[in-house]
């Protein structure tokens, strides 16, 4: 699991930096793992260049064994008995009339507990829209409701493939809500919007990052088998700085426990709330991921006979709200495959843009990543 928590994370990275390069004051968050595990069941079904090209694009080597990777880190992400609420689900619905192959089938259940339900997108096409949303809407307790837009499902859809990620976690060290006040938030060197400023004094792990010119704090949620990773740049750097020399196997060195100091630290950190929305096509094919999507390219002859699939869409939708009690988050990813005939003393005060990541400890997961740059 050590090569997939690696190879995921090299991905998030990349994402986070494409999804951050176009608007530096677009907030951004997103679940990496979400994503990847969705990708990674069309891999499953994937062939020659259009396998090459998604495996590339992941960052996995297809020869060590990736989908027992993913099925170690589902059981982990939905094991019992934790402090905190982690569950992430995946479900294959396809059109009724298509004979997928055994082989797909079976591998999507045994390493991502996947199960495929017949709908008939030929004859019901908004009504199988509105049951998809329906599941995923309950395995995110509400939170992502509307993931595939009106009119995504036509008759020429033969499978929509979905996972959903949901989190909620009570801060180790809670704030205390009479100390949430009122305070400028430096959007950037000329522009400041007010923002609650939440407020502790606590013993936090803390690092100085004098290559980035930042500082890291990690806030741990009750148990620590959880933390929120929070990048900031020291006053006057730019985020986007940080963000371009960015990389998984740096934020990695700059947050393991050796370099991380127990301080007691004055922790001022934003409550916010967000919710984004992505098209992923252009992205995933700014970074490669091409034939894939391509009619007469893509090669998706593993999942179904005698078809010529592409993908058509790949929809990303999250929320996130941080507050004094801890963090709800959740998101959602859908891809839709079509049959080809369409397209101390310190202070770790968090008033200007900074990165944050949502990380499960024991895997070295990122599970979530985002940027507030914005109140």
């Amino acid at each position: 699991m050590e090569t997939l928590a690696e190879a995921n994370g090299t991905f998030a990275i990349s994402l986070l930096k494409i999804l951050c390069q176009d608007n530096p004051t677009r907030n951004v968050f997103y679940s990496p793992t979400s994503i990847s595990s969705a990708l990674a069941m069309v891999l499953l079904g994937a062939k020659g260049n259009t396998a090459a090209q998604m495996a590339q694009v992941l960052s996995l080597n297809t020869e060590e064994g990736i989908h027992w990777g993913f099925q170690s880190l589902l059981t982990e992400v939905n094991k019992p008995g934790t402090h905190y609420l982690l569950r992430m689900a995946s479900r294959l619905f396809g059109e009724k009339t298509c004979e997928f192959l055994s082989t797909f089938k079976e591998s999507c259940l045994q390493f991502y507990h996947t199960e495929l339900e017949q709908l008939s997108f030929v004859k019901a096409a908004e009504e199988s829209r509105r049951h998809i949303n329906t599941w995923v809407s309950k395995k995110t307790e509400g939170k992502i409701q509307e993931l595939l837009p009106g009119n995504s499902i036509d008759a020429e859809t033969r499978l929509v493939l979905v996972n959903a990620i949901y989190f909620k976690g009570r801060w180790n060290e809670q704030f205390d809500k009479t100390c949430t006040r009122e305070m400028p938030f430096k959007i950037n060197q000329k522009e400041q919007r007010p923002v609650q400023m939440m407020f502790q004094e606590a013993t936090f792990k803390i690092a100085r990052v004098s290559e980035a010119r930042a500082q890291a704090l990690e806030l741990p949620y009750a148990g620590g088998e959880l933390s929120m990773l929070v990048l900031l740049p020291d006053d006057g750097v730019e985020l986007g700085s940080v963000e371009k020399n960015l990389t998984f196997e740096k934020l990695t060195a700059w947050t393991k426990p050796d370099t991380m100091k127990s301080t007691e630290v004055e922790v001022l950190l934003p409550k916010f709330k967000l919710q984004e929305d992505y098209d992923m096509e252009s992205v995933l094919q700014h970074l490669g991921m091409i034939d894939v999507f391509q009619q007469g390219k893509a090669d998706l002859s593993a999942m179904l006979v005698e078809r010529d699939l592409c993908l058509s869409k790949f929809v990303h939708k999250s929320f996130v709200e941080v507050n004094e009690e801890g963090t709800e988050a959740a998101a959602a990813s859908a891809i839709l495959v079509v049959e080809c005939c369409m397209e101390s003393g310190l202070r770790f005060c968090a008033d200007h843009p900074f990165l944050f990541f949502i990380r499960h400890n024991k895997t070295n997961s990122l599970l979530f990543c985002g940027r507030f740059s914005s109140p």
